[in-house]
């Protein structure tokens, strides 16, 4: 038989690595000139739009920018033919973007400025406002669906560990010093979408061994569930990580960031339906089950106490059972009424103890 890992006895363990690697991306952001940038879709910026009079490479127009210092600059291909580009690039200076021109000019040839734009920060405000809308929609849908397919514990449980995935991208994203962007936003809903599928799974194999487990603890019942789905939860990850290298190493620069992003968070998204959505369902349940359990405990001991116990609020049905056996014990052990004279003594049929 396969030894199980006791996921739920090592919680602080699975609990303490979330908090460690969630604090140092919150630290990197208070560090000076480093922290998490925002791109130029929240904050504005320059958009410049150009035609070449050859075919580029995304990958040529992005040296020929970092020649100019620009290399954090956005570049998306807008024709078929390679031959027109859309650079997203902060505010610049008039010698800025001369030594832009300059640099592409030297190493992709001649070109001609169709249009240039500055992108204003309300829109970045619009755009992080839709995001955060969209993002909160599709929590609250999850958590209504959850609910009706399972309870409510396991709804607010498993938005928890989506709160804990977001929070480490967005510190990854920090250390390595990457910007958000639209695309950021977009890899955001799609890590959560992903998390909460692999957290349903474990949730419905805990919901269906509930039921064929009643003399097994619910430490047992949910360490053995884990460990049924883990394998496949592992499996699906690695594959889907597999695809995302590829795109990472072949895809381009324009999606890399993007990449990175669900890397990130597909990753601790495993990690978090296995050792933090289960574990926090866990120490909830217990929780509701002491606080259900101590009024019975209490009325009982009184009941033992005043051997009648009058109870003045109201109890769960189990304390009220609980009342009535103190009760009925109570009345057992009352010492009986002294006989009238004359009356015989009953006989007991057996053997007798002689009285001293």
């Amino acid at each position: 038989m396969r030894r199980q890992i006791d996921f739920i006895g090592k919680r602080n363990v699975w609990f303490t690595i979330s908090a460690i690697v969630i604090l140092i991306g919150f630290a990197s952001m208070a560090i000076p000139g480093h922290g998490f940038k925002l791109g130029i879709d929240f904050i504005g910026g320059l958009l410049t739009d150009i035609k070449f009079e050859k075919a580029v490479t995304t990958s040529g127009v992005l040296d020929a920018m970092a020649g100019a210092g620009l290399q954090d600059a956005q570049i998306q291909i807008a024709s078929a033919d390679n031959t027109q580009v859309i650079l997203r690039t902060r505010s610049l200076t008039q010698d800025e973007s001369k030594a832009m021109n300059q640099a592409l000019e030297t190493k992709l040839g001649k070109f001609e400025v169709l249009r240039v734009e500055e992108v204003k920060g309300v829109v970045g405000n619009e755009l992080a406002l839709k995001g955060l809308f969209a993002l909160v929609v599709a929590n609250i849908g999850m958590v209504i669906y959850i609910t009706l397919r399972f309870e409510y514990k396991f709804a607010l449980t498993g938005i928890a560990a989506l709160i804990h995935d977001v929070l480490v991208v967005i510190g990854f994203y920090s250390i390595l010093g990457y910007e958000a962007n639209s695309s950021f936003i977009a890899a955001i809903l799609t890590i959560v979408g992903y998390s909460i599928n692999d957290t349903i799974v474990v949730f419905d194999r805990i919901r269906e061994n509930l039921k064929s487990m009643r003399r097994e603890s619910l430490a047992e019942v949910i360490n053995l569930s884990i460990s049924q789905t883990m394998t496949r939860s592992l499996n699906t990850s690695l594959t889907t990580l597999l695809a995302l290298l590829a795109v990472f190493f072949f895809g381009g620069q324009t999606i890399r960031d993007f990449t990175v992003a669900l890397m990130i968070g597909i990753t601790t998204g495993t990690y978090s339906s296995i050792f933090v959505a289960s574990p926090l369902w866990y120490l909830w349940k217990k929780r509701e089950e002491l606080q259900a359990a101590r009024p019975v405990v209490e009325v009982a001991a009184a009941g033992a106490v005043a051997g009648s116990p009058r109870v003045q609020k109201k109890v769960s049905a189990p304390a009220a059972l609980l009342v009535e056996a103190a009760s009925g014990n109570a009345a057992e052990e009352k010492p009986k009424a002294p006989r009238k004279a004359g009356a015989k003594p009953s006989v007991r049929r057996g053997k007798s103890k002689r009285r001293r």
